[in-house]
Formats: structure tokens, sequence, C-alpha cells
């Protein structure tokens, strides 16, 4: 970073400068931690030389009892073991891509209204989730409802360890809950589906692009965007011709960033490919790992005729669903990743 000719591509410099803050935020937290433990020892090693004062001489009312000593070494230590735990979940995340920035797509399931509504909820939670951590995010594609609510989105989540903590998230998520969209009131299930995967690096030489198997299309982007928008064709659809995977881009004004968005998402999608290949023939595919399907949720959601969030993965369960809603989702992520990334 010292060099002159550094910040001479810029996009490079940042992803170096984001990995110096990541490597400086580890040893400020090893520091903090070492500091935490020394002050437990001397609170603990003051109680004891008071309490050897107390049994060789009278005590003098002005001396801090012994007990206060160990409340206080008690106190500290508590302290220690929450950032301890904290910072053992940052080694779980040691699979190659669980450092990058993640690529969060969500596609409603069946039921019209109800499920784009559902799929608009989980947006939400992800974004509030993300602001939370102090994530970064973009809208790569969002198409809008027929009524209501969300068809599909993809977001880039930009942050340290994104698609670590993300890919728990994989999966199927439902909603049980009274309608506000049916005037009998009737109870509704609704499902949508959560796909995530890691933002890959252009210079990265484990996929390369052939054009001569991308078939490119550009049209007029739909929905919210303003005159410009439904007047250009500014959206672009990537059809990757030996796999049949399909990805678009509508939500920039400009061609040329909507194009660079698929891009990144198309790569992705042929190294999740790739990875799946390899684990296959290693005999290595995870048994919790299912595809996407409307009979395999991860997690269930309901509303009523109670109140419950459900992992049924791990089991973690919380009757907060109004926290859960508002990107309270960490319980559910860390209980993820200690059970199967340990």
């Amino acid at each position: 970073m010292t060099r002159a000719d550094f910040w001479n591509d810029p996009e490079k410099a940042q992803k170096v400068a984001q990995k110096v803050t990541s490597l400086k935020e580890k040893l400020r937290a090893f520091d903090e931690l070492t500091k935490t433990l020394e002050d437990a020892e001397v609170f603990y090693e003051l109680a004891q030389e008071e309490q050897a004062r107390s049994a060789g001489a009278e005590k003098d009312e002005q001396q801090v009892p012994e007990e206060e000593y160990l409340a206080e070494a008690a106190k500290t230590l508590q302290v220690f073991w929450e950032a301890l735990e904290k910072e053992e979940l940052q080694l779980l995340f040691h699979d190659k891509y669980d450092h990058a920035n993640a690529i969060l797509s969500l596609h409603a399931g069946a039921g019209g209204t109800e499920s784009q509504d559902w799929t608009e909820m989980l947006l939400r939670m992800y974004i509030r989730w993300a602001e939370r951590k102090g994530f970064s995010v973009e809208t790569l594609d969002y198409l809008d409802g027929d009524e209501a609510g969300v068809k599909s989105a993809t977001l880039l989540i930009k942050g340290d360890n994104a698609y670590g903590h993300l890919k728990a998230e994989k999966g199927v998520h439902r909603l049980v809950r009274i309608s506000p969209f049916d005037a009998s009131g009737r109870r509704h299930t609704s499902f949508a589906a959560v796909d995530v995967l890691p933002e890959v690096d252009d210079d990265t030489e484990e996929i390369v692009l052939n054009w001569a198997e991308i078939k490119v299309d550009t049209f007029r982007s739909g929905g919210a965007g303003g005159q410009h928008v439904n007047k250009t064709d500014s959206a672009v659809r990537m059809t990757h011709l030996p796999t049949g995977i399909v990805v678009q881009c509508q939500n920039e004004r400009s061609q040329l960033f909507n194009r660079a968005s698929c891009e990144k998402i198309l790569k992705a999608r042929l190294l999740e490919i790739k990875h799946q290949e390899q684990e296959k023939e290693l005999d290595n595919l995870r048994g919790e790992h299912q595809e996407i399907g409307w009979g395999s949720q991860i997690r269930s959601y309901v509303f009523h005729p109670y109140s419950m969030v459900k992992d049924h993965r791990t089991g973690v369960e919380t009757g907060n669903v109004e926290s859960v809603m508002d990107g309270e989702i960490n319980l559910f992520i860390e209980a993820y990743l200690r059970r199967f990334s340990g």
C-alpha cells in the first residue's frame, strides 16, 4: 500500500485495503481479548492479596473487601468468554470463498401475491441484517410483484465473510399466517426460495467465460425506474448455452452496468456448478444440502396461530418473530455454522 502506483488500479487497491482492514480488526480483537483476560487476572490477584492481608492483620475500613475484587474478576471474565465465543465463530469461516461478498437471490414460490409479499418481507429482513452487520447492499436485479411484493430480487452484499454468513440461508423459507390479502381471514402458507453465491473476482482462474457459449439479449426494463429505463434497452439477459443457466439484471439504467452485474452472477453460478461436480466426484456432498424445492424448507416462520421461527436443520427456534423479521437472524446463522462448518 506504500507503493506510489498502488492506487493506479482503484478496484484492486480497494480489495487490498479491505483485506488490510479485516486483518487489523482481527489483531485488534486479539489484543482486546488479551487485555480483558489480564484485567481479570489482576482482580483475582488483588483478591488473593487482600485475603492474605486480612488474615495477617486487623482489617482496615478503607480497604476494598476481597469479595468485591472477586466479583470484578468474575464480571471481567464473563466479558472475556463472550468476546472469545464471538471470535471463535470467525474460525468457522475456513472454506475458500467464505471471505467473499455474497450474491443473494430471492424468488417467490407458487401462490401469486401471497408468496410475492413474503419474498418482499424476506428481502427487507436480509437488508436489515446486512445493515446491522455494517455491510453494504447493492440491488442487482428487482422484479415487482403483480399486485404487491416482489417476484424476484438479487442483491450484492459486501462485507467481511458475507458469503460465509449467508450461505446458511440457502434454501426454501416457509411462512404461515393469516393473509392480509384474504377477505375471509383464512390462514395461508407461502414459500420463497433463497439462493446464495460467492462473488467471484474478475481475475479468478477457476472460471473464464467463453463468449461463444453465451447468448446475450437486451430488453427494456420493467417496473419502476422512470421514463429513461422504460425507453431504452438497458436490461441484460445472459444465457449460458451448455448449462442452460439464465441470469438477468435490469436495475441499473446503464446497459454497461447491468452487463457487468450479469457477468458477475453468471461466473458465480458456473463456479457453484463446478464445485458441485467436484464434490460429487469426491463423494463429499453434505447430507443436509437439498435441491431447492417446495418440499425442502430449511426454516418456518409462523405468525398464526402462534408466533415462532424454527430452523429445521439445527432445531434452533425463537418466539420473537418481529425481531427476526427486523434482521435478527444471527442465532440461526451461528447455529448452522457451528453444526456444519466446525
